[in-house]
């Protein structure tokens, strides 16, 4: 069997060097390819388009719960405008002649 092949080289190649590593391989070997059992049906596309959209929707909103605010926008323009910042302390600004 391919796998069982794989498997063993692999423990040669590695195992003097990480054995605990190589032991969660050999240790399950047996089980390691069970997932080849549930073969499910692969579906070729997101369907049509409004479908695509309502799952990137979805994927975002459910992203955005762990997205944190920015909390200091009034310094977004001073960044921009090239200002140095240390230890969250603006000490260098550039001031712009009219």
């Amino acid at each position: 069997m391919h796998a069982e092949k794989a498997v063993t080289a692999f423990e040669r190649a590695y195992g003097a060097k990480w054995p605990k590593a190589v032991a969660k391989i050999t240790d399950d070997v047996e089980e390691l390819p069970a997932f080849y059992d549930f073969r499910t049906k692969v579906t070729r596309g997101a369907g049509s388009p409004a479908a695509a959209l309502a799952m990137v929707f979805k994927l975002v909103e459910s992203a955005q719960a762990r997205w944190r605010a920015i909390t200091g926008a009034s310094l977004v323009a001073l960044v921009r405008s090239g200002a140095k910042f240390e230890n969250d302390v603006l000490v260098e600004r550039s001031e712009v002649a009219v």
